[in-house]
């Protein structure tokens, strides 16, 4: 596994910027792998990733907020440091469909997702016998109507108990209490099965359907206490036509949910997504 180290910035937007954080890098022996920038003019606000090899780093990487403190006084920036041997931790929540999850599962032991896996936590039994075949732990916690109090608080003791990074929604057809989500900010990743804006909340390939669209969409966000109007991470489209019933749009969609989620995580696991506001900048 390589061992590089990510440095994550936004600021306020100003000359010179991507010039001293290059020299900082230079300065202290470090070699830039890649480097990706965006200004946006709206906002004036300047993203940028850096990645360089800290072999001959001559700073503790555990030091580095210490030295580069100067650096980001000047500009304004909030920043963060990542290395990409730090292997973060992922819960994964799914109800019965299993498409998603098992996609998930597979990159995940193929090495696409470099991450660790510790738990799928489901509100129904279905994905036991895939949980058990990639052999990982499995907790069931039932969801009613009456118990759904009680329920998210045994699924949040579960997650607090396995301290993760960051948990997936591989579709889990339960809506989490605004408490709930104000608990994990940004370290929830959904799977909508439309193309949002368009379509939120349940049954949208019926709603497509009876729209009459030619397009249908899959959308990976970050959960927010709107229901399906987080940060966009990524989304992708097929065509469909007069032809197609409500379950050929279904059955395309799943092919497009799985891989729109599969590439939004590995991009969280890989650090490559800032937010600003309710967008997303993905280098």
């Amino acid at each position: 596994m390589k061992n590089s180290a990510i440095l994550l910035i936004s600021c306020p937007d100003r000359k010179g910027e991507v010039a001293t954080i290059a020299d900082f890098v230079y300065r202290h022996n470090g070699n830039i792998l890649h480097a990706d920038e965006h200004a946006d003019e709206e906002s004036g606000l300047f993203l940028m990733r850096v990645e360089f090899d800290p072999k001959d780093f001559d700073i503790d990487l555990a030091e580095f907020g210490k030295y580069f403190a100067p650096v980001a006084e000047t500009f304004h920036m909030k920043w963060r440091l990542a290395q990409s041997s730090q292997r973060q931790r992922m819960i994964i929540l799914v109800s019965k469909y299993d498409h998603c999850l098992v996609d998930l599962l597979y990159r995940h032991k193929s090495g696409e997702l470099a991450c660790d896996l510790p738990l799928i936590i489901s509100n129904h039994a279905d994905n036991q016998a895939i949980a058990d075949f990639y052999k990982i732990p499995y907790a069931i916690v039932a969801v009613t109507k009456e118990n759904k109090t009680q329920a998210e608080a045994k699924i949040q003791a579960l997650i607090d108990e396995q301290k993760p990074d960051f948990m997936v929604l591989a579709r889990y057809m339960q809506i989490l209490s605004n408490e709930f989500v104000h608990r994990y900010p940004q370290r929830i990743i959904n799977i909508h099965h439309s193309f949002l804006p368009a379509f939120v909340g349940a049954r949208p390939y019926h709603q497509a359907f009876e729209r009459g669209v030619k397009l249908i969409g899959a959308t990976s966000h970050y959960v927010t206490e709107v229901l399906d109007d987080g940060p966009i991470i990524e989304q992708d489209v097929v065509r469909v036509s007069h032809r197609d019933t409500v379950e050929d749009l279904i059955r395309k969609g799943r092919d497009l949910e799985k891989v729109v989620l599969s590439r939004a995580v590995r991009w969280h696991v890989e650090n490559r997504v800032l937010l600003y506001g309710n967008k997303t900048v993905v280098f």
